[in-house]
């Protein structure tokens, strides 16, 4: 199998991808999260009905709930299609590398934005800091980040995804590319592949040898 040309199907430039050929549908959920974006933003989240926001984007209720299960999950789109990213990213990753090293150049594509994108990430990542329900419902997906990590690690170290290692492995990275968000975040301007570099190489460097950095 030509795993190269694989995952250069499924992650072309490794940003959110627009609807591929064939007649596009009406609505598609990357419209949604940016009219929930600037709904959110303007108004406030708990203020943003279901209805009126499929309103805004021109579907009913029903077809709401068939591109999102929740309103808060409006945000986490762009983040569910960098999840799968990830998980080829690692799949397809350079045996040669070490667990950390292929972790943080697979985190630092994944996260390789476009200058265009950076302002919508900048205010999803605002909008979930503050209301509770948006912050649980991160961490919800979150966790789906951290599983496609441990079960990276744990098929390189011959483990369980569930044993402890590769879950420190997958949980410390997290914390490291969360940190490089919010350092990023803090500044008005200024690239984020550097920010997460960074962070997963300190990461890195802290762990040693355990995780196979070499």
């Amino acid at each position: 199998m030509d795993h190269l040309g694989e995952l250069s199907d499924a992650m072309p430039e490794l940003v959110p991808q627009l609807p591929g050929p064939g007649r596009p549908p009406s609505t598609t959920r990357r419209q949604i999260q940016e009219i929930a974006l600037e709904m959110f933003s303007a108004q406030g989240y708990d203020q943003v009905t279901i209805e009126a926001l499929a309103a805004a984007a021109g579907i009913s209720r029903r077809t709401f709930f068939r591109y999102f299960p929740a309103k808060a999950d409006t945000l986490m789109a762009d983040f569910d299609q960098d999840v799968e990213r990830l998980r080829l990213a690692l799949r397809y990753s350079d045996p040669r590398l070490g667990i950390m090293a292929a972790i943080r150049r697979a985190v630092v594509a994944v996260n390789n934005y476009h200058v265009d994108d950076l302002g919508h990430l900048r205010q999803r990542l605002r909008l979930q800091s503050d209301p509770p329900a948006l912050l649980a419902n991160a961490i919800m997906h979150y966790e789906r980040w951290q599983d496609v990590v441990a079960q990276f690690a744990a098929d390189r170290l011959g483990q369980p995804a569930e044993a402890l290692v590769p879950q420190v492995i997958a949980r410390a990275a997290f914390g490291a590319a969360y940190a490089g968000f919010m350092s990023w975040l803090c500044e008005d301007a200024g690239a984020l592949g550097p920010k997460l570099d960074a962070a997963l190489a300190a990461l890195a460097e802290g762990l040693g040898d355990r995780a196979g950095t070499a």
